[in-house]
């Protein structure tokens, strides 16, 4: 019961929206606003052919890629700054400055540096999902139980049983929190990097609409995005609630109790 209603509430919204968006636009005749029945035309006769293959999938090759990169990099970065308080020191300065520098900033340098190739845009995406992983994946580490460290000290357990039973179990919850940040950041890399020097991709084929004066299929590119922004949403979803079921279970009983 609970459940039918959180989806109903969920949907809800979005329809009610829809309306007020229709009865908003009864006899407006601006080309640059869209109106429901028309955009759901330019969606259908858009990319409901070869485009979405051509465009929308290496976007989303380009996306996991670069998101992918950044999970196993700030895992594995996160582990080793979190672990040892030396190279936290040594390693902090270095990684505020970085992270103070936006990611598309750097953009027209990496397209010098590397081309304009999916290197570049898979980079991009890299490098700014990367410091919502590390950062939670290091204070993950940092506040792991200490009587629990102290108790694997005392049984000598170190080394990759350590890392594997101990370590990432404990610090799960920040890294699936870290992820999770990293989804609209990817997003909006993923976009940006494809508007300059791209032939494909959704963020190339929007600016190409809009530079084209073709108003309704650029917005409904700009529809494409959101929709692909909630699939991947609700995926993630779906994954974090089986990963971390022995998480989320540990906090029922807790509240219960």
């Amino acid at each position: 019961m609970n459940k039918a209603r959180s989806i109903s509430a969920m949907v809800a919204l979005p329809i009610v929206l829809v309306l007020l968006w229709w009865v908003a636009t009864l006899g407006n005749s601006n080309p640059f606003i869209p109106k429901p029945v028309a955009l759901l035309t330019d969606l259908w006769e858009t990319w409901a052919n070869s485009r979405f293959l051509e465009h929308v999938v290496p976007s989303i090759v380009r996306l996991l890629s670069g998101l992918s990169i950044a999970i196993v990099g700030g895992i594995v970065l996160g582990v080793l700054i979190g672990s040892n308080l030396t190279v936290r020191k040594i390693m902090g300065p270095i990684l505020e400055f970085v992270r103070a520098i936006p990611p598309p900033v750097l953009l027209p340098v990496l397209m010098m540096v590397i081309g304009i190739g999916d290197e570049t845009k898979v980079f991009l995406i890299a490098l700014g999902c990367l410091w919502p992983v590390l950062l939670n994946t290091v204070d993950g580490v940092r506040s792991v139980d200490p009587v629990l460290r102290d108790t694997t000290s005392s049984y000598n357990i170190g080394g990759l049983t350590r890392l594997r039973f101990f370590l990432l179990p404990a610090a799960l919850p920040r890294i699936v929190t870290g992820v999770r940040l990293s989804l609209p950041i990817a997003l909006i890399l993923m976009v940006a990097s494809e508007m300059y020097a791209a032939t494909n991709g959704l963020g190339f084929s929007i600016i190409y609409f809009q530079r084209t004066f073709q108003n309704g299929p650029m917005w409904a590119g700009v529809v494409v995005l959101g929709l692909v922004g909630i699939i991947m949403a609700l995926a993630f979803r779906w994954f974090e609630r089986r990963i971390l079921s022995w998480y989320y279970a540990q906090r029922e009983l807790e509240t219960s109790g």
